[in-house]
């Protein structure tokens, strides 16, 4: 079963209800024994990255949560922060991250913007696909909710699946084998989530 991590951060019950809206049942639970059943995994994440690395490592779920995506290869979606954790740090904080994804995670930089936009980002944006995807099918010409102030920066541009332009292109999304990663709020995305999140669910 698709399994929601409950480590005490992210719209866990807004996930479980688009995923349901989707026809796809999900479990959260931040219990061992049931995420060892897993047959995929959606990593939430939301507010301040120190504080969602700090409460995922305090929760006791890392080894088993490393052990099911690096060895057994069990798919993982990474929402919002929870995408960022995949990266080896963070401008937000000094925690390190999970370090899975090459990479850093930096904040909006205003001398870079192409236009006056304000910081966070909040609201629809279309975003681009940077190469071919299980994830994207049936979402041509798609847009989707962010609310962020930092976004991801890959050190490998094989490892970008998504851009977006907010004053200027960044990464909305990543994709390496069983670990998939996007900025935006699928579950807040009305149609064009749903479609995000049966095709996570039934392609992976």
């Amino acid at each position: 079963m698709i399994t929601v991590l409950d480590y005490g951060v992210g719209n866990l019950t807004s996930i479980k209800n688009m995923l349901r809206k989707a026809g796809v049942e999900a479990l959260i639970t931040g219990d061992s024994t049931d995420v060892s059943g897993a047959t995929s995994i959606i990593l939430p994440g939301m507010g301040h990255f120190d504080n969602c690395m700090i409460r995922f490592n305090e929760s006791g779920l890392r080894p088993l949560v490393e052990n099911l995506v690096h060895e057994k290869k069990i798919p993982v979606l990474g929402i919002c922060v929870g995408l960022q954790m995949f990266m080896e740090s963070s401008e937000e904080g000094k925690q390190p991250g999970l370090g899975w994804i090459k990479g850093r995670t930096i904040r909006f930089n205003e001398a870079r913007m192409q236009e006056q936009q304000k910081i966070p980002n909040m609201g629809w944006q279309e975003i681009n696909a940077s190469k071919p995807s299980k994830l994207l099918e049936q979402l041509d010409r798609s847009r989707f909710y962010f609310a962020h102030s930092y976004h991801v920066q890959p050190e490998i541009n094989e490892d970008v699946l998504l851009t977006c332009h907010y004053g200027y292109d960044f990464v909305a999304a990543i994709e390496r084998d069983n670990i998939v990663g996007v900025q935006f709020h699928p579950e807040k995305s009305h149609r064009f989530g749903m479609q995000l999140l049966k095709n996570f669910s039934l392609n992976y």
